[in-house]
């Protein structure tokens, strides 16, 4: 889009403002207007936990809620097998990175529309909206994770040497959740149906991904195909991180999650790009 000051209408005084056509220099945009990502992000914060009386509280009561939940559905009345290990541990290292992306991947989704004053007024690289979404998940993710350190105190359960590799399972969640929220944001965008779709997708897959239960129990004739689904690998991963060696990590699946995740971050890059130009006239 071009911006102009009307008070300065010949053409000497002309001044066009656009997202450079090259792939260099927006990304280099992006490094330029780092602060307003923290802005943002700072924003969003503020806006979740501003005049509530429980505060940071509530990202401790959604996964204790979750817990609760699927501790007695599967735990108590299906009664599932969890090999000597506490099902509320099972649980909740499902819940940690499945919030995660529920919240990323809903909070991106409707980023664009929701900031649609300042995408008609001013340039910057867009991708700048749905990325600052995800501070206020890792927000979450880090009350959370507090939460089921105290489980495994409470179950004398010690965290496992692979816990050193939580930083880089923390990446491949980012990745997945990113990729996935440009592409939805994008989507919001031209297709408004899209905020009806986004808490239909968040709904069900919290059904089909493992955070109530472990892969294992799906057939191994489909194991492979159940793990094109990236959160099964990644839910998995921080299980085995968390809990050790007693809770496997199914190898050939997990570089299955790992690739289909960085398929959606690029394909999630590549179709935010080619709509971007055209957010704000449509927005």
């Amino acid at each position: 889009m071009n911006y102009f000051c009307p008070l300065m209408p010949s053409k000497e005084h002309l001044i066009i403002i656009e997202a450079g056509k090259k792939q260099a220099n927006y990304w280099k945009d992006l490094f330029t207007y780092r602060e307003l990502f923290f802005f943002l992000a700072w924003r969003d914060v503020k806006v979740r936990y501003k005049q509530t009386v429980l505060g940071v509280a509530w990202g401790l009561i959604r996964p204790l809620l979750t817990l609760f939940v699927f501790s007695f559905v599967f735990g108590t009345m299906a009664g599932l097998s969890t090999n000597a290990i506490p099902y509320p541990l099972i649980v909740c290292a499902g819940i940690l990175p499945w919030n995660f992306f529920s919240s990323a991947f809903s909070e991106a989704g409707s980023s664009l529309v929701s900031n649609s004053n300042l995408m008609t007024k001013i340039y910057f690289p867009r991708l700048i909206i749905p990325s600052s979404t995800i501070i206020v998940s890792l927000l979450d993710f880090i009350i959370a994770l507090g939460l089921m350190f105290i489980l495994m105190i409470y179950y004398g359960f010690s965290p496992s040497i692979n816990i050193v590799f939580l930083p880089l399972l923390l990446l491949l969640l980012l990745v997945c959740s990113l990729g996935s929220g440009f592409w939805i944001a994008a989507l919001n965008v031209k297709y408004r149906d899209f905020r009806y779709v986004i808490p239909f997708i968040v709904q069900l897959g919290l059904y089909i991904s493992p955070v109530g239960f472990k892969a294992e129990i799906v057939p191994e004739k489909w194991r492979l195909l159940y793990y094109l689904n990236p959160m099964t690998g990644i839910i998995e991963s921080f299980r085995w991180c968390l809990l050790g060696d007693v809770q496997p990590l199914y190898i050939p699946g997990f570089f299955i999650s790992i690739g289909v995740s960085l398929l959606l971050l690029l394909i999630g890059i590549y179709y935010f790009r080619k709509t971007e130009r055209s957010f704000a006239d449509v927005i």
